[in-house]
């Protein structure tokens, strides 16, 4: 059986994390951050299954306007409807199963929703580089803002030494 990108459950939270923990040891964030991803902002957060049981990847996403501190949940109940731009908070791709192009298949599917929904995002997507990831990020149209507000450059910098803010505004959504 193929690996398919499907939507995450809360049954699937557990294995986020474990899956989060080998990916982003120097990064740990518990299971109520990514059980308030899901419930927030279910369409962006997907996993990447085969028979139904193994989750090889997961992405958790949300339309915040900034980034929020590592291990943080957003809270408030609801997302902000006024975002503007959609977040990729959570990438995780398991070493075993890299160089495969799934990981192609479940960005581009999240970029598509950004893409054709002009009304709620309109300012693109942004997300917080970790691990020398640029170049990887660049390729669907990443790439740092001319201008990083200190706030916003403090909060980065809680992601790590090597941790990039980056936004793919609309004008990129075709690179």
């Amino acid at each position: 059986m193929a690996a398919v990108w499907q939507p995450l459950t809360p049954d699937d939270i557990k294995a986020v994390v474990r899956i989060s923990d080998v990916i982003h040891s120097a990064l740990p964030e518990g299971e109520h951050v990514f059980a308030e991803r899901l419930k927030l902002f279910p369409e962006g957060c997907l996993a990447l299954a085969k028979e139904r049981t193994l989750r090889l990847r997961h992405l958790t996403s949300h339309p915040p306007r900034q980034p929020p501190a590592l291990d943080a949940v957003l809270g408030g109940g609801m997302l902000p409807p006024d975002a503007g731009q959609y977040y990729i908070h959570d990438f995780c791709v398991l070493p075993e199963f890299r160089g495969q192009g799934l990981a192609e298949q479940g960005i581009r599917r999240l970029l598509s929703a950004v893409d054709s929904d002009t009304e709620r995002f309109p300012d693109g997507a942004c997300l917080v580089s970790v691990y020398d990831t640029v170049s990887f990020w660049a390729r669907y149209g990443f790439a740092p803002p001319a201008i990083i507000e200190p706030a916003l450059a403090a909060k980065v910098r809680g992601y790590g030494e090597d941790a990039m803010y980056l936004e793919r505004p609309k004008k990129a959504a075709s690179s």
